[in-house]
Parts: C-alpha cells; sequence; structure tokens
C-alpha cells in the first residue's frame, strides 16, 4: 500500500502554454495548469460543469517533453504527487501553493 501514498492521476487540458524556466545548475522546470471537468445532473435534471484548476510542475527530462510538445488546449494525462509550497510575499504575508510533482505524463490528443 505504501506505493499509494501520496498519489495524483489527473486527465485535463492545458489552460495556458507551459512556461519554462531554466535555472542555473542546468535543471529545468514546466509549470502549467491542467483543467479538469465534472459533469452532473441536479436536482432540476439541468446538467451541472464544475471545473477545477490544478498546478503541475514538471522537472528535467519531462520538462524537456512538456515544452517540445504540450501547449494550450492539449489533453494530458498526470501522475504525481501533492506538495504544498510556502513563501513570504512582498508585504511579509506568508502565502501557500499546492501544486503536482509530475512523475509522469501521457500526451492524450489533440486540443479540446
Amino acid at each position: 500500500m505504501s506505493s499509494l501514498n501520496n498519489k495524483v492521476q489527473l486527465i485535463g487540458n492545458l489552460g495556458a502554454d507551459p512556461e519554462i524556466i531554466n535555472l542555473t545548475d542546468g535543471k529545468k522546470i514546466a509549470k502549467f495548469s491542467i483543467a479538469t471537468t465534472d459533469r452532473y445532473k441536479n436536482k432540476q435534471g439541468e446538467t451541472v460543469s464544475d471545473t477545477q484548476w490544478h498546478n503541475i510542475v514538471a522537472w528535467n527530462k519531462t520538462a524537456e517533453i512538456v515544452e517540445k510538445y504540450i501547449t494550450k488546449g492539449n489533453q494530458v494525462g498526470i501522475e504525481g504527487k501533492l506538495t504544498t509550497r510556502k513563501w513570504e510575499d512582498k508585504d511579509g504575508n506568508n502565502r501557500y501553493t499546492t501544486e503536482v510533482v509530475c512523475s509522469e505524463l501521457l500526451m492524450l490528443g489533440g486540443k479540446a
């Protein structure tokens, strides 16, 4: 069961082109967000769409693949783990963000 510890799998579409960051030590980071949409019928029989946005971070070889092949609108499958980062903004307030650190990327097709 330890392999299920902190594991996330998502299928969604990119909301914008990925941001690629080249670090001074030669490492590469790709940052992007994907939207997942859940559709269901409410009590009135109307179809309701609930879209959630997920921040994704990919490193090194996976970031290179993202840079070469993934653009806004592409559908991708992501597997990774949830992480939360903390930083201090310019006013001295603590800020937090939760993101998925991508360990596996699957390109699922064209633009939605």
